[in-house]
């Protein structure tokens, strides 16, 4: 048994297959192939070629964006807890001043004044905080609890019923609610400028966002971006951007998010390079739904020294919208090579409506046998390799 299979297995090696074209004439099949052949046509000519711009070698962007916020607002200290009156420019609401293809406004906050270093309660609502007496205290001295404020004495506050801890006193007050309204709601009519260079370097193109008008000094002081208006302005406000998101600017100025501003650049440099210019998109990439963690939201001090020599600080709890500009894009142009490579993997695909055809005309029609028996024909040539012993 083994020995016959072992032949069998060698006979293989000396069959050959060839094509046989087998003309079938059927209405069914017949509009089956043409329609299959059709429909790759179409996505050869039509998608490939056509709608992805198969025809043209792609050079992918690189980029180097800059921004600059502008805007002031008036804090009316009566409306803001703990703040004095106060005007507020770009440098105290851009926190940090510059960042990397981001920058952050803040919008609400939570204010602490007058914080010196010293010996006070923990907060209440930090858990594990709560005590009784000096016993309940003792074990954790010198260590701090995961969300405290400062380092554990050991002893208890019978005021407070929590832990005395060093840190800065008075203690940042957790069951303060976040101000809504929000305290710079002024911030959705703030601007910024957004600067984006960039670069082809397979095509040695570079370009940047700044309108062919752009030259006219005034032109950057008086336009502001509008979607259908003034699509080509660099300028925008807060609120244009948080909206044209599908958001509502106060909603989202109360606790914070993420915004994302995209700049594509989608260049056909087939045509004139003065249509190689950016659109602009936005969308929010956190979510407002979220229960836990909502927002965005950090801490910062902003340190002086009282009459008496001692270092004292405000500390702000800031709660604000994060831009990120995210620079996408590509530039095309005919070339040759990608055109003969997309129609010759279209033409293979062609291949395929025959495959399906032959499933149709082998497995599904009435005849199948029939149009099985003039598909296959078996020739045994005189020096054919004889596989079993009684052939």
């Amino acid at each position: 048994m083994a020995q016959n299979v072992f032949r069998s297995a060698i006979s293989i090696f000396f069959e050959y297959d060839t094509p046989k074209i087998v003309h079938i004439k059927s209405k069914k099949v017949g509009v089956i192939n043409r329609f299959l052949q059709l429909v790759i046509i179409g996505y050869i000519i039509g998608f490939a070629i056509i709608f992805k711009k198969g025809y043209q070698k792609f050079d992918t962007i690189q980029s180097a964006v800059t921004t600059k916020v502008k805007g002031v607002a008036f804090l009316n200290g009566s409306e803001v807890p703990n703040l004095e009156d106060s005007l507020w420019d770009v440098a105290d609401y851009v926190v940090p001043p510059q960042e990397n293809n981001a920058f952050f406004v803040i919008t609400n906050l939570i204010v602490t004044p007058n914080q010196t270093q010293g010996i006070c309660p923990e907060d209440k609502g930090v858990q594990g905080a709560s005590c009784t007496s000096d016993a309940t205290c003792a074990p954790m001295i010198g260590k701090s609890l995961p969300s405290g404020n400062g380092v554990l004495t050991g002893t208890c506050n019978t005021t407070t019923n929590t832990c005395d801890i060093r840190a800065w006193c008075p203690v940042e007050n957790g069951d303060l609610k976040v101000p809504n309204p929000p305290v710079l709601l002024q911030s959705k009519d703030f601007t910024v400028f957004i600067k984006n260079n960039i670069e082809f370097p397979y095509y040695k193109i570079k370009r940047q966002n700044l309108p062919l008008h752009a030259g006219d000094p005034l032109y950057l002081r008086t336009c502001t971006y509008e979607s259908t208006s003034r699509a080509d302005c660099p300028i925008f406000k807060l609120s244009t951007i948080v909206e044209g998101s599908g958001n509502n600017y106060t909603d989202m100025a109360v606790e914070g998010g993420v915004m994302q501003i995209i700049i594509d650049w989608d260049c056909n440099l087939d045509k004139s390079l003065e249509d190689c210019v950016p659109e602009y998109t936005f969308r929010r990439l956190d979510s407002a739904d979220f229960s836990l963690s909502q927002g965005f939201n950090f801490r910062y001090a902003k340190f002086y020294r009282d009459p008496d020599g001692r270092e004292v600080r405000t500390l702000y709890k800031a709660f604000g919208i994060k831009y990120i500009v995210t620079v996408i894009g590509q530039a095309g142009k005919f070339n040759v090579v990608p055109l003969l490579l997309n129609i010759g993997s279209g033409l293979g695909l062609l291949a395929v409506a025959t495959i399906l055809c032959d499933l149709v005309v082998l497995y599904v029609l009435k005849a199948k046998d029939v149009y099985r028996e003039k598909k296959y024909l078996n020739v045994v040539g005189d020096d054919a390799y004889k596989a079993m012993e009684n052939e």
